[in-house]
């Protein structure tokens, strides 16, 4: 049995490289600024995009120069942090889909680089995957539209008699549409009915599984978003004291108590966002760069949680998993 202990995100920013040769030659020093989430998940993240830089050969203060901004889990705080870094930024990264959208607004001219973007072509960041048209390109969060209809046969699977799923989303996400349409097309086939149940803030979580508990829902799915990962140990405590048996698309949910995740391996999307902030730096345009996809997906799963929910996974989901905590 392949089995692998989640190891936490630990870290803070760190703005050195070492010196290597195929960055040698970029005329001027770039600014760079990253706009993210908070906490030590974020931190990982953005150290991870300046390892993988040290490795084209970006040294501090010779070529480039990064200023990080971290942002609360809503559009106006990504807004304010991405126009505090404009006017003095030469290209923008910024995380998740509010800040895709505050980046569409606020930004006409200058590169960005998005990293985990759950389907930019239908929120309109970019033309398509594949010629993305304008000023932005990055990383995908979802590898296809099937993931979330994944998602919801590991709970089938976990559960066959599952008849009733909550879905956990926050409010206006401009990933709602997307998950809820994938999940919709699924819950046919596996004889699931959906009870979508929206958020818009941390007070309010505890009420929506108040309102779990009145429409007698069995498990739980939550929709992937910077409101539900900030919210990610809320929503697992809260998933376990009502027994209800819940799957995430962020690995760093089932660390905090979480039943089961299946989703992209965000440091790695973290490193591919790398070799595009090089590509601009050396003169490609945005609009010449596909937007990528996730190159990794993970499933892991919470044995203790399973325990303590009284479940016995199937030795073949456990089998499969990549990280399982036990």
């Amino acid at each position: 049995m392949r089995r692998r202990k989640f190891i936490s995100l630990l870290g803070g920013t760190v703005i050195a490289w070492p010196s290597c040769s195929s960055a040698d030659g970029v005329g001027k020093v770039w600014r760079v600024g990253i706009v993210t989430g908070s906490g030590s998940a974020a931190d990982q993240a953005v150290k991870e995009l300046e390892r993988r830089l040290g490795d084209l050969g970006y040294v501090r203060d010779k070529n480039i120069i990064i200023v990080t901004q971290h942002s609360e889990p809503n559009l106006q705080s990504y807004e304010n942090a991405i126009a505090s870094l404009l006017p003095t930024s030469d290209l923008l990264v910024v995380t998740g889909t509010l800040g895709g959208v505050a980046a569409k607004k606020l930004v006409t001219a200058k590169p960005v680089v998005f990293i985990s973007v759950g389907a930019p072509v239908d929120i309109g960041l970019v033309e398509s995957l594949s010629r993305p048209g304008g000023n932005l390109t990055g990383i995908t969060f979802e590898a296809a539209t099937e993931t979330y209809a994944k998602r919801l046969q590991i709970l089938k699977e976990i559960m066959p008699k599952l008849n009733r799923v909550a879905v956990l989303q926050a409010r206006d996400d401009a990933n709602v549409k997307f998950a809820m349409a994938s999940l919709e097309r699924a819950a046919p086939d596996l004889g699931v009915q959906l009870s979508p149940i929206a958020f818009s803030a941390s007070g309010d979580i505890a009420g929506a599984f108040d309102e779990m508990k009145r429409g007698q829902s069995e498990a739980l799915i939550v929709i992937a978003g910077l409101l539900t990962l900030a919210n990610g140990q809320q929503i697992a405590d809260l998933a376990l004291a009502h027994h209800l048996p819940s799957c995430h698309a962020f690995r760093e949910t089932v660390a905090m108590g979480g039943l089961v995740s299946l989703g992209p391996d965000i440091l790695a999307m973290w490193g591919q966002a790398a070799g595009y902030v090089d590509k601009i730096i050396r003169g490609t345009e945005p609009r010449e760069l596909p937007v990528q996809q996730p190159t990794r997906y993970q499933l892991a799963i919470n044995l203790k949680t399973a325990e303590a929910l009284g479940l016995n996974l199937p030795q073949s989901l456990v089998t499969r998993a990549d990280v399982v905590i036990e």
